[in-house]
């Protein structure tokens, strides 16, 4: 395949396209899909082609017919409430991750036509679900496929103002360039944890993906936010409420910023704690300049509070959707669902684009480009 055509992809779960953005111009789709009408109303409004290759519905009622010829590469993020400590831990036996099997027997059905790169994006649950059974069922597929892989884990706080975890399963057909191999900042203890467990013919097949660390990020959290008076803000009751469930540490620390007198943003999360042997309701404040990690709506952690400090002033509102999409890197461009909740299952389940952009240019075009180059010289 010449290279100065297109890269092309699959991307399987795709959601909103996150990362079809991530992947940017140089790749182009070749087929997607989504079974949350949510999810593929948002995809086509953002994606004038997407009448062209995206199937709305599940992944096990695709016919392996539907997808074209060989393809560069398949992204999957598939279902994570199965691997999240917020989710029943189900693994791979749950019903929702196991719709990685569902678009694992497409890319078996194509044969030799399997794409060359397989990615796939989870909660770093996945890592050691069930003892790192999971994963080792996961690593067994792919090899069985013929592909070699490796882990990286990837907070996306180092790209944009949200703490968000995830790995990333970088699986492929073509021998790794050596540039390519070596150290990353993303060979987490949890990485590392996870190769050890694999018995020895998986191992023999890791990959340590090098990738070097992005640069600092320039932004915080308070530098996505909507202006003050373009929102709405909760009354004093309820922001009373709100510091009443905060535990002796998180009023202690929300003192301190009063303190400074500086106007400061801090991120809210409502959690069940046990305390004495009572499970009690907390509220978890944080100013570190960081989002917590964005979830939708329903189930695990309620939707994210803001609170905002100005010396004795502490007043406190709900995240919007626009803000949303702007912690997961998304442009201002990007249409979203004109309702709160909407846009926010929509983020809740995407991947953060500078991340994806990231391991783009880092790791899968290096490895397709080297792999052409070898090609082309035999």
């Amino acid at each position: 395949m010449s290279r100065n055509s297109a890269l092309t992809f699959l991307e399987f779960f795709a959601g909103g396209g996150m990362a079809r953005l991530g992947l940017g111009a140089r790749w182009s789709c070749a087929f997607a899909n989504d079974f949350d009408p949510v999810k593929a109303a948002t995809y086509r409004a953002n994606f004038a082609d997407a009448a062209e290759h995206f199937h709305e519905g599940d992944v096990w009622d695709i016919d392996p017919a539907r997808l074209p010829g060989a393809a560069d590469l398949a992204w999957a993020s598939s279902p994570c409430q199965d691997f999240s400590l917020a989710g029943g831990r189900a693994g791979l036996a749950g019903g929702k991750s196991s719709a990685f099997f569902g678009f694992w027997r497409l890319i078996e059905a194509l044969g030799p036509d399997a794409p060359r790169c397989v990615v796939i994006e989870n909660v770093s649950g996945l890592l050691t679900s069930h003892g790192g059974a999971d994963f080792t069922a996961l690593c067994a597929a792919l090899a069985e496929r013929g592909y070699s892989f490796g882990v990286l884990e990837i907070d996306a706080a180092r790209f944009v103002p949200q703490s968000r975890p995830r790995v990333f399963v970088v699986a492929t057909r073509e021998a790794p360039p050596d540039l390519l191999v070596g150290d990353s900042p993303f060979q987490t203890r949890l990485v590392r944890d996870a190769h050890a467990r694999l018995p020895p013919e998986l191992a023999a097949r890791w990959i340590w993906w090098r990738g070097e660390g992005p640069a600092a990020r320039n932004t915080d959290l308070a530098s996505v936010l909507e202006p003050d008076e373009a929102v709405a803000w909760h009354g004093t009751a309820r922001t009373a409420r709100l510091i009443e469930l905060m535990s002796p540490l998180h009023r202690r620390r929300l003192a301190a910023v009063q303190a400074t007198g500086v106007r400061s943003v801090g991120a809210v999360f409502k959690r069940m704690r046990i305390e004495d042997g009572v499970r009690i309701q907390r509220a978890e404040a944080r100013f570190d300049g960081l989002a917590g990690c964005l979830r939708t709506p329903r189930g695990g952690s309620s939707r994210q509070t803001l609170i905002v400090v100005e010396g004795d002033s502490v007043r406190s509102r709900l995240v919007t959707g626009r803000e949303a999409a702007r912690l997961m890197g998304l442009p201002e461009t990007y249409r979203i669902p004109s309702t709160a909740t909407s846009a926010l299952h929509v983020m809740g389940d995407g991947v953060v684009v500078p991340v994806v952009a990231w391991l783009a240019a880092e790791i899968l075009e290096p490895l397709l480009k080297r792999a052409d180059e070898v090609m082309a010289a035999e």
